[in-house]
């Protein structure tokens, strides 16, 4: 009876033992294999990503939330920060070796066969401030476009974070730009950390407060040397003519396809300038005019007017809106010329459709003030005629006052004036007429 006991307790012992240890291995076998599959699908959804939705360009003031696939890019080790290899050693002077310029500091991969089956490149240029305003331009402008910006300092690696940006989250625009850089000898780019954004498409580009104090505040000292960018962003456009805007002048849509059409067909001019008209837009206004006849509708009702009208009237005044209103838009819907330019004013700035011979804008006029109308002004002495484009037209978004100008602009402007008299001097030397005689209206003063 006792042996029978003992016995039975050693096989319940060993019965134990082999039950743990059989317990034990099926717990390290279920572990082993749930370790293997997590791993199999992780590698498989490492390497076979979804497929990335299309990018809209539609409404730019929301930027798209998608992060990019591997098939929107060449490959995925691709370089998306092209500017970090610039050597700042190795921009060209200006000519009063104030500026370092560097043409082509990041290319679209269609840039080059975008200019070559267009007739217009559309050059702007922008401080790092305003560049976010490029994404309205491109969601309406199909052809190519050359873009110079001006950086100081640490704004470099701003530049930088957007270009990156615009690579990876807008990539049918980024292949269609053109960026060049000017920078000032005084305070020069330098690169830095480029902000985390930079590779968040769900991030608004070029958010507000970045720039460092010192920067902002040798800024807001310096002029800001417009007319070197209109220069540089000018000459790096590869098509028959130029349309050059600021980046805050938005094209009205399809234009680029629509001028090329025009251009191809309209008697050949070496001399003529065609002026593409400019309104002024209420912020109230929700969505860009979708034709002439929705634009007069609006001027209709005082929430759209002609560019510059209450800061200075002379601005645009010679391309008579009036006449090109009187349409009501009841027109063809092809690019055509509306009037010519008759009663010229010397103060007289419109954005113009135009080959590159036109005269280049004079460097010496540096922040506001005489920037724009002086090389119109040159392009009207040695016999320009400007003809008025309709129904396309160009908007800026916000009604202008007067009383928004800041005082520093002013100031600017009179130290413009004083350039301006010199400026007239060289005209008449240079095509012995006298510049003021052939106006009608006597110099007005600009504000």
């Amino acid at each position: 009876m006792g042996y029978s006991v003992v016995k039975r307790s050693i096989i319940k012992g060993r019965r134990d033992k082999i039950w743990n240890w059989r317990c034990r291995w099926s717990i390290v076998t279920i572990a082993a294999i749930a370790l293997i599959f997590y791993n199999a699908v992780a590698n498989i959804w490492l390497l076979h990503p979804t497929a990335c939705p299309v990018i809209s360009t539609a409404s730019p003031s929301d930027p798209p939330s998608c992060e990019p696939c591997i098939d929107t890019v060449p490959n995925s080790a691709i370089d998306d920060d092209p500017i970090a290899k610039l050597d700042l050693r190795l921009g060209r002077w200006d000519g009063s070796r104030s500026y370092r310029l560097f043409d082509y500091a990041a290319v679209g991969e269609l840039y080059s066969e975008v200019s070559s089956n267009s007739k217009v490149c559309l050059a702007t240029q922008s401080s790092i401030e305003r560049l976010h305003e490029l994404l309205r331009i491109a969601a309406h402008w199909t052809g190519p476009i050359s873009v110079a910006v001006f950086v100081a300092g640490d704004e470099l690696r701003l530049l930088r974070a957007f270009t990156t940006w615009l690579f990876r989250c807008q990539p049918e625009i980024y292949s269609r730009v053109a960026l060049h850089i000017a920078t000032p000898a005084e305070r020069p780019g330098v690169h830095g950390v480029v902000p985390s954004w930079a590779r968040d498409c769900r991030s608004k580009p070029l958010p507000p407060g970045e720039r460092r104090a010192d920067t902002v505040a040798w800024r807001a000292r310096h002029p800001y040397p417009q007319n070197h960018m209109r220069n540089q962003a000018r000459k790096n456009c590869h098509t028959s003519y130029v349309f050059l805007v600021d980046v805050d002048i938005v094209p009205s849509k399809g234009m680029a396809a629509s001028l090329d059409k025009f251009l191809t067909t309209a008697p050949k001019c070496s001399l003529c300038a065609y002026v593409v008209p400019t309104y002024e837009l209420d912020k109230r206004v929700a969505t860009f005019p979708s034709s002439k006849s929705e634009l007069l509708r609006l001027s209709r009702n005082k929430l759209a007017i002609p560019f510059h009208r209450k800061v200075f009237i002379y601005n645009q005044y010679a391309s008579n809106f009036s006449r090109w209103e009187a349409s009501g838009g009841n027109e063809t819907s092809e690019t055509h010329i509306s009037h010519n330019v008759t009663n010229f004013e010397l103060l007289y700035e419109p954005f113009y459709v135009a080959p590159d011979t036109v005269p280049a804008h004079d460097e010496r006029f540096l922040g506001y003030g005489f920037t724009r109308n002086t090389q119109v002004y040159e392009m009207f002495l040695i016999g320009y005629q400007f003809r008025v484009l309709s129904p396309i037209f160009t908007i800026h978004w916000g009604l202008q006052a007067r009383r928004n100008r800041p005082l520093w602009r002013e100031k600017q402007n009179e130290k413009n004036r004083k350039h301006f008299e010199t400026f007239k001097r060289e005209l008449f030397a240079r095509y012995r007429r006298d510049p003021l005689h052939l106006l009608k209206r006597p110099q007005q003063k600009k504000t």
